[in-house]
């Protein structure tokens, strides 16, 4: 039997969000959001804060969101009721071979997924999801340097929504990943972070593993299979989850995704 745990959030964990109140909250949802957050490797700590952030969003902007860590929810009747379903720090093997399809049926059906921080740590062993996240985890800063730091993202192009809030050069803290590979020749990049304003070395070499160079991406879409695809490296702290910036992009990110907003995430756009 599935397990959906609905979430009831202070709006304190996401103070300063500004959204709808009174009658346009209690209205028809617009479109309806599956958070799921199963780890099978490194649990993030903060998995609590962002789920909670994604029920505030959705409270605030008109969305229902269910959230569970049961993998049985990826059933062909259950995937039909949700518009997106997005992989909250999700890490190693989640799903079984019945679950990844049903997840394949979804999204060539025309469903969204949206990938958060270390869900492109997750099912390394299924190529499918591979393409869908666009690059696995390599490494992050952490042995030879700090593993947080503050650096500047470069915003790329400020018609999506989950890029119109954004300045054009963004500083903020994070743990900044690296990538296996570099998506930028099939997906459109939203964001890259500049190696200039931080040490990029990872913690997979002896000495520290190179960074990715001048091209960096942090954030990402694409359409994939049918379905809609967002992905972005950035919330590993709790804190993380209270700054309106990141709260805007990942919002953007979702609406996209499901379909209300604009999608405009060919590799040329």
């Amino acid at each position: 039997m599935k397990i959906l745990v609905r979430l009831f959030i202070a709006a304190a964990l996401v103070g300063g969000l500004a959204g709808p109140t009174g009658s346009a909250a209690a209205a028809e949802p617009r479109f309806s959001a599956l958070v799921f957050f199963k780890t099978a490797a490194f649990h993030h700590a903060s998995i609590p804060a962002g789920v909670a952030a994604i029920q505030q969003l959705g409270a605030q902007h008109g969305f229902s969101v269910d959230a569970t860590e049961d993998a049985a929810a990826f059933s062909d009747a259950n995937l039909a009721r949700y518009d997106v379903v997005i992989w909250q720090s999700t890490t190693g093997d989640v799903l079984n071979d019945a679950q990844q399809a049903a997840f394949e049926r979804y999204v060539r059906a025309g469903g969204g997924y949206v990938g958060i921080h270390s869900a492109s740590d997750t099912e390394y062993d299924w190529p499918w999801y591979g393409g869908l996240v666009a690059a696995y985890f390599r490494d992050h800063p952490g042995a030879v340097n700090p593993q947080f730091q503050v650096a500047t993202v470069n915003v790329l192009g400020q018609g999506t929504a989950a890029t119109r809030e954004l300045p054009a050069r963004w500083v903020r803290e994070e743990e900044w990943y690296n990538f296996r590979t570099n998506p930028r020749h099939t997906v459109r990049v939203l964001a890259e972070v500049d190696e200039d304003t931080y040490d990029p070395r990872g913690y997979s070499v002896p000495g520290g593993s190179p960074g990715m160079g001048r091209h960096h991406p942090i954030s990402w879409c694409q359409p994939y299979d049918g379905g809609r695809a967002f992905y972005t490296a950035m919330g590993h702290k709790a804190e993380y989850f209270s700054e309106p910036l990141l709260l805007a992009h990942i919002l953007g990110g979702i609406q996209m995704a499901a379909g209300v907003a604009r999608f405009n995430c060919a590799a040329e756009d």
